[in-house]
Formats: structure tokens, sequence, C-alpha cells
């Protein structure tokens, strides 16, 4: 039920932008969350939105570089990713819950999850 875009090859310190958008829900009482997956790794948490209120949260990874944000007209949400590092590739995934206003990291807490995009920094 999400539908993910974008993503690609960058060189260190570009910029890439993501996108997850619902065409058969709406994201109202929901957050919309980022998460990531390196190889060889596990999953983690990248980045949160509640989509009533815009309120968000960042993994100390990537805070100040990334920015999640609504996209209501579109109802979607996206997340910017600026200075990209090698330490950045990963399969990015969103992933829905309805929470409300909270702000989950957890990736259990989420219902519906898009298909992963393939972000590879290198030069």
């Amino acid at each position: 039920e999400l539908v993910q875009s974008g993503g690609g090859l960058v060189n260190p310190g570009g910029s890439l932008r993501l996108s997850c958008a619902t065409s058969s829900r709406t994201f109202s009482r929901h957050a919309v969350g980022w998460f990531r997956q390196a190889p060889g790794k596990e999953r983690e948490f990248v980045a949160v939105i509640a989509w009533s209120g815009g309120l968000t949260e960042y993994s100390a990874a990537v805070k100040g570089r990334f920015t999640i944000s609504g996209d209501s007209p579109n109802n979607s949400v996206h997340l910017q990713m600026h200075n990209l590092q090698p330490e950045d590739t990963a399969v990015y995934y969103c992933a829905a819950a309805e929470t409300g206003a909270r702000l989950p990291r957890a990736m259990s807490t989420y219902r519906y999850w898009g298909q992963g995009t393939q972000v590879t920094v290198s030069s």
C-alpha cells in the first residue's frame, strides 16, 4: 500500500530525495517512518514524522543532514538527504503506523511497508 520512489547512485557529498506515497489510504492519524538496511546489517531507524502536527525525530546518524516532510496534496512523505556519505548506502524503506501523534522508532510498531529503494553513495 506504500509506493516508494527516488534513490539511486550519488557521489559522496551529494543529495537525493526519497518519496513514499499511498493511494489506498491517507496518512491521517499515522506516523510515517523511514528505515534503512545496509548489507550485512540489521534494519535501522532513520526518521519519523507524525502526519497530524508534523512533529519529527531523527537518528543521530542523519540528524542535520536528512529532512523528513509531509506532502498533503500528494498524500506523500519525502526524505530529503544531503551530504550523503558511503555509510548511508543501504536499502531504504518507508513504513506507516497508526500511532497518531507519537513518533515510534521500533519497526514492530509499523504495519505498512514500502517496497524498498536502493541508495548507493560512491565515487
